[in-house]
């Protein structure tokens, strides 16, 4: 280790992180050593913060832009003062998992990880990321903000991939924070029909509005969501809804308002042992389908990458908080609460 020490934020018990001093590794000859511009909070980091994750990994901060500040000696592709984005997860691309498309299931993947975490002023890039896509190049014309925004726009995609709609089909998205809206944005850049954003937050459903009047809200504590929504679908339900919050009564709700023959797609976090109870049988007889989808792989990350930088979608729209690492512990109460509050973005302009 050298003598170079850098702020890092850590879990400091439920609900605490704190800003600490990290030494930086020596970097080995093909790894990467990033000086971070801008980091998205993610509804996984505050379930690691205030809740109970079910993953492996613990580290925080995994949508991270900057610039490159060292390479190895041995690394070709990338250069000091390289603007990129970084995948903190990457697979081996050669398991049977992932001969089999399940990137996110290789067991290497919960393993890659930055040093010593996305939410730090520099981390190192290892090798295996480096060398597997996990480190990406951004164009002048793309904001660190912007950036930040590639892998849960990526992990959207994912999720949307594997729900395999058609055009014009109906949705309802479950949950209207930052991924019900990235959601809302890619179902109506691809052409679906109607979209239903439910919420009990009415701050985050008059936001929703506010940027796009295309979408129906629906506040599901005050009003008969499942009437409403059969009323617009001609009796029949949505042919998809994506449960796009870690709440348990948001996926038994969805199966209320998914036609026969329709799919659930399970996007938000749940917390560990989370449990609901519903009628199987019923499930069964209709032929719905649950589908779940978990981060993200090169392939939509790339994808989620060309998407913002064409200006397809207005991601800056999103943003409604921006704090600087050392008001970290103000910034994940600010997304955790989210009274007043969309994405917010960790920035770090020393």
């Amino acid at each position: 280790m050298d003598s170079n020490q850098i702020k890092t934020i850590k879990i400091n018990g439920t609900g605490k992180i704190s800003v600490v001093d990290y030494s930086v590794p020596e970097l080995g000859k093909w790894d990467v050593l990033v000086k971070m511009k801008a980091c998205g909070i993610c509804g996984s980091d505050l379930e690691k913060i205030f809740g109970s994750y079910g993953m492996s990994s613990g580290r925080l901060g995994h949508e991270p832009s900057g610039i490159i500040k060292k390479v190895g000696n041995s690394v070709r592709n990338f250069s000091p003062g390289d603007r990129v984005f970084v995948h903190h997860h990457v697979p081996c691309y050669s398991c049977h998992y992932c001969r089999h498309q399940d990137f996110t299931m290789c067991d290497m993947y919960q393993k890659s990880n930055l040093d010593p975490c996305g939410l730090s002023e520099e981390f190192v890039v290892p090798y295996w990321n480096a060398s597997r896509g996990g480190l990406l190049k951004i164009p002048d014309s793309m904001t660190f903000e912007e950036a930040s925004m590639i892998e849960p726009f990526a992990c959207c995609l994912k999720g949307i991939n594997k729900i395999d709609f058609q055009k014009g089909d109906n949705l309802a998205i479950i949950g209207a924070g930052p991924a019900g809206l990235m959601f809302a944005s890619l179902l109506q850049l691809f052409g679906v029909g109607n979209i239903f954003l439910l919420d009990v937050n009415n701050f985050r459903l008059d936001f929703a509005k506010n940027i796009n009047n295309e979408i129906s809200t629906i506040n599901s504590r005050q009003d008969d969501f499942a009437g409403i929504i059969k009323n617009k679908t001609e009796s029949t339900g949505v042919d998809v809804s994506i449960v796009a919050t870690s709440n348990m009564d948001g996926l038994k709700n969805s199966f209320e308002i998914t036609r026969k023959g329709g799919k659930v797609l399970l996007f938000g976090v749940p917390p560990k042992r989370s449990i609901f109870s519903t009628d199987i049988s019923k499930i069964y007889s209709n032929e719905q389908s649950l589908i779940t989808s978990y981060a993200a792989s090169e392939i939509e990350t790339n994808q989620a990458l060309k998407i913002i930088a064409n200006k397809q979608i207005d991601v800056n729209s999103l943003i409604t908080h921006r704090f600087n690492l050392e008001k970290t512990q103000q910034a994940v109460d600010c997304a955790h609460q989210g009274v007043d509050s969309m994405k917010v973005i960790i920035t770090n302009d020393q």
